[in-house]
């Protein structure tokens, strides 16, 4: 006895998913095609506009399915083109994406989990606790409906989350992203930033070709421990000795996000234990003027010192750049808007 049911939302299916509802619908294999390059290639926004699937079977889908796309909630805009998203998320808690435009760049910044289970001391996310995970569509809609889509030329899994802690989700959403079915988009064109979460980034070392960023913070690991609770069950360590395996010379690139803080992590003793702790590993390191957050002690450090900082990795043979500030007037920090958002809901 076939149990089968389609799922509700269309947005999100692979390819051997959409062939699925088509035999549920008493379509032949190819109509899995069609209904792909309505969704990731046309990025039709209702089921009417199938036109080539027979009209019986697609008014009788209308009434039972969707496609899944949906419009941001609320947006901020910066002075210098950031512009942030708030979408509908999940467990009662708003998700965010930063759109970043630079010349001939537009980068979306995208999030893979309402809220975070993993308390980074300094990440208004973590503040708001982990509420759910996001599906495929819900992740996939962020990049198919913020404004400005069609300009998009690289995809950020750095938003709210951790995407190794949803890691099918976020490899289905790549599959989707990159397949010659579906949207059919660059890996190289897409970077998925974990604080070293080992079974999850694992998975999407060996299932994708995407790039790798690591938040690393501190080369030290009581330190780390101290800004970043996963140290205890995931060890930057442990992180490094998985990131040896694979190749990072030639398909893909991995990188290191280091959030510098006064007093904390920036001092030249730290710069020669970072450069000791990734030598060998073919890689960069990205230092990020620290965003301050509402009741947080830490503070960012002075252009003066993160120059120093990164020329002492650079003299180590490290590459190791400043990532330039965006959006401060937005609060473009993860979290943040949402936060916003939700206190005020609370509030009201």
């Amino acid at each position: 006895m076939n149990t089968y049911s389609p799922p509700r939302i269309l947005l999100g299916l692979t390819l051997d998913e959409l062939t699925e509802v088509a035999a549920y619908y008493g379509l032949r294999p190819f109509a899995a095609r069609q209904m792909a390059r309505w969704l990731y290639e046309k990025r039709v926004t209702s089921i009417s506009e199938m036109t080539d699937l027979p009209a019986a079977v697609r008014r009788r889908m209308e009434e039972e399915l969707q496609v899944g796309r949906y419009a941001p909630k609320a947006e901020a805009i910066s002075v210098d083109g950031t512009a942030k998203y708030l979408w509908e998320g999940a467990g009662g808690c708003d998700i965010e994406s930063v759109f970043i435009p630079d010349r001939d760049r537009a980068t979306l910044c995208v999030s893979s989990q309402a809220g975070c289970k993993m308390g980074c001391t300094f990440c208004m996310t973590g503040r708001q606790g982990f509420h759910g995970q996001l599906t495929t569509a819900q992740i996939i809609n962020q990049v198919f409906s913020v404004p400005g889509s069609e300009r998009l030329t690289n995809l950020v899994f750095m938003g709210m989350g951790e995407p190794a802690d949803n890691a099918d989700n976020v490899i289905k959403a790549i599959e989707i992203l990159t397949a010659k079915w579906g949207a059919a988009r660059s890996p190289g064109r897409i970077t998925v930033s974990s604080i070293g979460a080992i079974p999850g980034l694992k998975k999407i070392l060996d299932l994708t070709k995407v790039h790798i960023a690591i938040s690393l913070h501190s080369p030290l690991a009581s330190q780390r421990l101290e800004l970043m609770p996963v140290e205890k069950a995931f060890p930057i360590a442990e992180v490094l000795s998985l990131l040896r395996g694979y190749d990072f010379a030639h398909q893909r690139r991995l990188s290191f996000e280091y959030i510098m803080f006064d007093g904390v992590n920036s001092s030249m003793r730290s710069a020669a234990a970072l450069g000791r702790m990734l030598k060998g590993l073919h890689c960069r390191v990205n230092l990020i003027r620290f965003h301050a957050i509402p009741g947080s002690p830490l503070k960012g450090c002075s252009q003066e010192v993160m120059e120093q900082f990164r020329d002492r990795l650079n003299e180590m043979g490290i590459t190791a750049t400043i990532r330039a500030s965006r959006g401060e007037d937005i609060m473009a920090a993860c979290g943040m808007l949402a936060g916003r958002q939700r206190k005020t809901t609370e509030e009201s």
